[in-house]
């Protein structure tokens, strides 16, 4: 059986309490939700324009102008009014609320009057539209719309969003699919397809799942629908004379013989998260094998440390295995929350911790690392090495920012953190009737029932920083259930006590199932030990060979210049040397820092205008280093930055 075995606990049962991840959600819910909407509707001094809003206005003959920006620019309002909806499922906030109806109302009063809801091709050509589904995105909003419709309603019971967007999708299932007289067309940028299922879970309605179904069934099929598309409308074909061609877009084959991530690196994780997530609910066998082995060239062979896809600035792409630079990287932020998406349905359908194990090393690392600490500035590439010259001069480093930026131009990045951390709660804590699993460490208090009985969990952590965790659980009456705990697989030594004496109890696909009748005063208590951990790369990635990354529990950790001075790339660190642990609460907003020995090279003997000499004994002096968790970088100023530092 391929049903979920577990699903998120809902968002208004979780209580989140802790020093780091309730930080975040409350900079989300009070800064950057805000500054977001701001940012929409262009009121950010020196920010790039969004036209986001402005566009519905033009679009709902409330403004007169013409369509601006980019061709997906109403995502941006779709995913910034999911952020929304989290937020007000553990923090209701009536002014909000009223900011987002007003904003849903403008939407809406774009609508057509066949449903069709796109402003771009509103302002540009109603004609034209579902002309380009390869390059222009229709679907892509659509998705988008579908996902912060169905989260709105979830949140606030408030239909109209969520009719409008049922509208759209009845317009497009009118216009595509299978039947001769349709266009039997596919998502150009997918999205939809992980979206209509969660519409079909919401409805009832059949039709939505069959038409994710379809989307999946017809990408790649000859003859090709995209090839076909360009042929008639006359479009450009902008990876013609590229190694990807259709596989830019997951679509030079059926998805049933795609077994490597290939192509847009954010494209490809979406379209997986919605072939997981119709294979689960279809019972397609065939269809989850596949998805496991995307995943397992993804983690096994393309995957950063800091749980990063997408190594080639060239189509933000996979490129091949074990290519993995760390200068020229590309690392979309975006993509890492896709893996986050890929990872939980995963864990949803398979019950392991490996895909747990992912989504953690992605969420401390890959994906908070795209957003400042002060919630203002975003990353939309997160390098694991940057010189700030490198990124000035250098054409094929320009990309890799030494500093966030207030916004982009192509703003699909911080709509996108915003959502993930407001609904981060659902992550930590998933259910069925008989079972608790616990995938993140993250404080808070959690309502759920089990066994056929409320059951109230109290939890206490200090983590990532410290490895304990402490549960208390409240009932009305004894009941019979497992609460399941996840063994990270970076933990090599934990322990396991029940009312404060010592238990054992069998591990199940990497988590401790503790199946008991539990009584309300009783505590679990996890001790997992977090050393410092060298990790080394597969020789196969070349960047990596002799180097190695610092990692404890699951944050990876770098080298910045405010620390350890200039040309990173001099200093090595003792294969001997031990590690010194500090928390520093007034750095970063609190951190773990590591210091370790190390030596640079000595410089000192070099002439300026020496290139090449012959090589003796190279001379070294010695120098402290200090590391500070990856995520942190670029938060002091501008400066260099290394993650892999060289072993000697």
């Amino acid at each position: 059986m391929l049903e979920k075995k577990i699903n998120m606990v809902g968002l208004d049962k979780v209580s989140i309490d802790d020093n780091f991840w309730k930080d975040y959600m409350e900079l989300v819910r009070s800064h950057v939700i805000p500054y977001q909407w701001e940012a929409l509707n262009d009121r950010i001094e020196g920010a790039e324009p969004s036209y986001c809003m402005q566009n519905f206005k033009v679009a709902a003959g409330k403004k007169i102008g013409k369509f601006q920006g980019m061709v997906f620019q109403d995502s941006d309002a779709y995913k910034w009014l999911e952020a929304v909806a989290y937020s007000l499922m553990w923090h209701p906030d009536p002014e909000l609320e009223k900011t987002a109806d007003g904003a849903i109302d403008l939407i809406c009063d774009a609508q057509q009057e066949d449903g069709y809801l796109d402003t771009y091709y509103i302002l540009n050509g109603l004609e034209k539209r579902f002309t380009n589904l390869m390059d222009h995105h229709e679907m892509y909003c659509l998705g988008h719309m579908i996902e912060g419709a169905v989260a709105y309603y979830r949140a606030t019971g408030k239909r109209k969003f969520l009719d409008c967007a049922i509208r759209y999708v009845d317009c497009v299932s009118e216009n595509i699919g299978p039947e001769p007289e349709k266009l039997p067309g596919y998502p150009g940028h997918e999205v939809a397809e992980m979206a209509l299922v969660e519409l079909y879970r919401v409805t009832g309605d059949r039709k939505h799942l069959e038409l994710a179904k379809y989307f999946i069934d017809q990408r790649g099929q000859e003859p090709l629908y995209f090839d076909q598309e360009r042929k008639a409308h006359n479009n450009v074909f902008h990876w013609e004379h590229s190694y990807y061609q259709y596989q830019y877009y997951q679509a030079g084959k059926p998805v049933r013989k795609q077994f490597r991530a290939e192509g847009h690196a954010v494209r490809a994780v979406y379209l997986y998260t919605g072939m997981a997530e119709v294979a689960s609910v279809t019972e397609d066998q065939e269809l989850l094998d596949v998805c496991k082995k995307l995943w397992n060239n993804i983690v096994g062979k393309q995957m950063y440390v800091t749980g990063a896809i997408g190594s080639s600035q060239y189509g933000e792409a996979f490129t091949f295995d074990y290519d993995l630079p760390n200068d020229t990287i590309y690392a979309e932020t975006c993509a890492a929350i896709g893996l986050v998406f890929f990872a939980r349905r995963m864990l949803e359908i398979t019950g392991e911790s490996r895909y747990a194990d992912v989504m953690e090393r992605c969420l401390y690392n890959g994906v908070i690392s795209g957003m400042s600490l002060d919630g203002k500035k975003f990353f939309y590439v997160n390098p694991l090495e940057a010189v700030p010259e490198a990124s000035e001069k250098d054409f094929y480093k320009k990309h890799v920012k030494i500093e966030r930026q207030k916004w982009f131009g192509c703003a699909c990045c911080p709509p996108n953190v915003a959502r993930l951390l407001s609904s981060i709660g659902g992550y930590a804590y998933e259910a069925n009737l008989q079972e608790f699993y616990m995938n993140l460490f993250i404080g808070g208090n959690i309502e759920q029932t089990l066994g056929g009985v409320e059951q109230r969990f109290s939890v206490q952590t200090k983590y990532p920083w410290e490895g304990d965790v402490h549960i208390d659980v409240e009932n009305g009456q004894d009941s019979e259930y497992a609460f399941a705990i996840r063994i990270p697989g970076w933990c090599g030594v934990w322990t396991l006590k029940i009312n404060g004496e010592s238990a054992e109890y069998p591990m199940k696909n990497g988590y401790v199932y503790g199946r008991r009748i539990w009584s309300n005063g009783d505590t679990v208590d996890l001790h997992m030990e977090m050393p410092v951990q060298r990790i080394v790369a597969n020789p196969r990635v070349r960047e990596d060979v002799g180097k190695a990354a610092l990692m404890r529990g699951p944050v990876v950790y770098c080298l910045e210049e405010a620390d350890n001075g200039d040309l990173l790339q001099d200093i090595y660190l003792k294969r001997e040397s031990e590690f010194d642990i500090s928390y520093e609460k007034e750095l970063l907003n609190g951190v773990v820092t590591i210091t370790a020995d190390g030596k640079r090279i000595s410089t000192g003997d070099w002439k300026e205008d020496v290139l090449y000499k012959p090589c003796f004994e190279e001379t070294f002096k010695e120098q402290k280093l200090k590391f500070i968790p990856y995520y942190s970088w670029s938060n002091r100023g501008a400066g260099e930055m290394l993650v892999w530092v060289h072993m000697k």
